[in-house]
C-alpha cells in the first residue's frame, strides 16, 4: 500500500534550519506531484510548498519565499529545506502526494498523506 514517512522534524531555535525529507512507496511508478501542508492547533492544513509534475515548485505562504525550498531527489524523495525559521513556524508538517499530476494546493491536498512531523521553533 501507498505510504509516506516523513523525517527530519525537531525543535531548533528562532534564525536556526531543518530539513524535512518524506520518502514515498507503494506508487508503482512514483508520485506525480509532491508536497508539503502543515497544521497550527486547531487550525485545518495548510499547504506550504509543491513540486508538480512537471517540476514547477510553488510556495503558497508568502512567508515562507525565499526562506524554504522544496525538491525532489529522485521518483520517491522528496526534501523541505527550511532556513531561518521563526516561532511562528512551529507546526506539525505533513507530506503530500498524488498518483495523478496536480495543479494547485487544493489537488496536492486531496491525494495520500504521511503521519506529521513536528517542528518546534522557539524566540
Amino acid at each position: 500500500q501507498v505510504q509516506l514517512v516523513e523525517s527530519g522534524g525537531g525543535s531548533v531555535e528562532a534564525g536556526g534550519a531543518l530539513r524535512l525529507s518524506c520518502i514515498a512507496s507503494g506508487f508503482a511508478s512514483g508520485p506525480q506531484c509532491m508536497g508539503w501542508f502543515r497544521q497550527y492547533p486547531g487550525k485545518e492544513r495548510e499547504g506550504v510548498a509543491g513540486i508538480f509534475g512537471d517540476g514547477t515548485t510553488i510556495y503558497w505562504p508568502n512567508d515562507v519565499k525565499g526562506r524554504f525550498t522544496v525538491a525532489r531527489v529522485n521518483a520517491t524523495t522528496m526534501y523541505l529545506q527550511m532556513n531561518d525559521l521563526k516561532p511562528k513556524d512551529t507546526a506539525v508538517y505533513y507530506c503530500a502526494a498524488r498518483t495523478a499530476n496536480c495543479y494547485s494546493e487544493r489537488s496536492l491536498g486531496s491525494g495520500y498523506w504521511g503521519q506529521g512531523t513536528q517542528v518546534t521553533v522557539s524566540s
